[in-house]
């Protein structure tokens, strides 16, 4: 499966850890991640993370492409709620996509520790048989 990553600039660390933790889950999978996430996390788990632009250069809108032609399958994005334009318009449309395409999404740690056990166990392997017929 193709997961993308997306984190804002103090939860940077944050993603990080989290991908520590769950390395071994993540690493039998394809990860994208706008640029300074995918340096961080990269140089943190030693996982293979494709680079995109960085998010306020046209990285979340690079991943929303991706979204809207089935090329994602699982969307991690680490919101900073003390940012003060933490609504912005890509993510907003970044959401409006996975909703429109049954991306599943999380915008926060407990739901993308939920969504990436799932992975695990099998949970969404209805996305390969999607894309198989």
């Amino acid at each position: 499966m193709k997961i993308a990553l997306i984190a804002q600039n103090r939860k940077k660390e944050l993603m990080a850890q989290f991908c520590i933790a769950y390395r071994g889950i993540l690493s039998e999978h394809s990860l994208c991640a706008t640029s300074s996430t995918a340096k961080i996390v990269s140089d943190a788990t030693g996982l293979k993370i494709e680079s995109l632009l960085s998010g306020t250069s046209g990285g979340i809108e690079q991943i929303s492409a991706r979204v809207s032609y089935d090329e994602i399958d699982l969307v991690l994005v680490f919101r900073d709620h003390t940012e003060k334009y933490i609504e912005k318009p890509e993510l907003i449309e970044l959401m409006r996509l996975c909703d429109m395409n049954s991306i599943p999404v999380a915008t926060n740690l407990a739901t993308a520790e939920v969504l990436i056990l799932g992975l695990s166990r099998g949970d969404l392997a209805w996305r390969e048989i999607l894309k198989s017929n």
